[in-house]
């Protein structure tokens, strides 16, 4: 077996992590026998072994740069065969065309796959599938499809000569752009669209219909929960227990609601997404228990009247003289409970209204 040196800067035995046949790989390479996928192959597997890029160069002739083209589109021409392309691709590419495929590595597998037939399909050159391969990339990137093109490699590709077309104001310069993109559309409807553009005049600024303002809650708290208010403090155990809650419908929360009922929508924190029951009452700060030296400020409170067991780390709703009230128990009481606290919610901060018109103040 050829072996390198450990005294050589090329070669690094630690990196050994299989063994190799590194003499019947490095005369596959120096002979340039069987095909490119395997040439890719060895070079990848000498490298793995430990052999640098240039030590495979010094030893096959394959310069660096070679032995990474075909190491990547031998990888690439792995996965066209298991995502099952045609025949007449993998004839195509078995004995050359390393130099198309490793244009590809940019792409997902699916898309390499397309994007593989469409090339054999017209022929196409490295310099063809570069274009392919970004024009697919870019496409990929949209979030949704440009009106009247589709995925198809050939469709992305005409996007792209679309796009130059619209910008150019030279008539030669256009028309050659639009004979580029519908040389590559693939749907009748992209043809449609790049045709459009030579019956219009030059610096005509057509006019698209708007996107849609289309968006998607992807936070549980950016979906409100929304509670009846109870009331303001001080509420009677009555009118506590006599608040109906809300039931909504649907993916956007809708509340059919016959009576005056008062509601407040709160962001979706995970307390207050847990609650069972919860209802909502308009206090002050200082109204809370040891609280007296507060500085006044409103506040709304979050209670869950389907109240769980007694905890000493939460504050309870109880009846004192048939009124509310807001109590800790350091033990468990022997008088029901009537709801959990759980949450106390300030509002948000303002600046000083005169401060924040005189910009330069903050600035400084």
């Amino acid at each position: 077996m050829t072996e390198i040196s450990p005294g050589n800067p090329h070669h690094n035995p630690q990196a050994n992590s299989e063994t190799v046949d590194a003499d019947a790989l490095i005369q596959l390479l120096r002979r340039k026998e069987r095909n490119w996928v395997e040439w890719g192959q060895a070079c990848q597997q000498l490298q793995s072994a430990g052999y640098s890029s240039q030590a495979v160069f010094e030893q096959t002739g394959f310069e660096p740069i070679q032995q990474n083209q075909v190491i990547v589109a031998s990888q690439v021409y792995e996965t066209l065969v298991k995502a099952g392309v045609s025949e007449a691709v993998r004839s195509r590419f078995d004995r050359t065309g390393s130099d198309i495929l490793y244009e590809l590595r940019i792409l997902t597998q699916p898309e390499r796959a397309a994007a593989a037939e469409f090339i054999v399909a017209r022929n196409l050159d490295a310099d063809g599938a570069r274009e392919v391969a970004k024009a697919m990339k870019e496409l990929s990137r949209r979030r949704s499809l440009p009106e009247g093109f589709s995925d198809h490699p050939g469709d992305a590709v005409a996007y792209q000569y679309w796009k130059l077309a619209q910008q150019q104001q030279n008539l030669q310069e256009r028309s050659r752009l639009v004979a580029r993109g519908l040389m590559f559309a693939h749907s009748q409807s992209s043809r449609q669209e790049i045709e459009q553009l030579l019956t219009e005049p030059l610096g005509g600024n057509r006019r698209r219909a708007p996107r849609f303002p289309l968006y998607r809650v992807e936070a549980s708290e950016q979906l409100p929960r929304l509670i009846p208010l109870a009331g303001e403090f001080p509420v009677t155990t009555a009118e506590f227990q006599q608040v109906e809650t809300v039931k909504t419908k649907g993916a956007f929360q809708i509340v059919d609601s016959a009576h005056q009922q008062q509601i407040v929508a709160i962001p979706g924190w995970q307390i207050v997404a847990k609650a069972q029951e919860p209802l909502a009452i308009l206090g002050n700060i200082t109204q809370l228990p040891k609280q007296e030296n507060q500085k006044s400020e409103a506040v709304l409170l979050i209670v869950d009247r389907k109240t769980p067991e007694w905890d000493a780390d939460n504050y309870y709703m109880v009846d004192q003289s048939g009124t509310l009230a807001i109590q800790w128990f350091s033990e468990q009481p022997d008088i029901p409970l009537l709801g959990q606290l759980i949450l106390v919610l300030r509002p948000k901060q303002i600046l000083d209204e005169p401060l924040s018109q005189d910009l330069w103040q903050i600035d400084e």
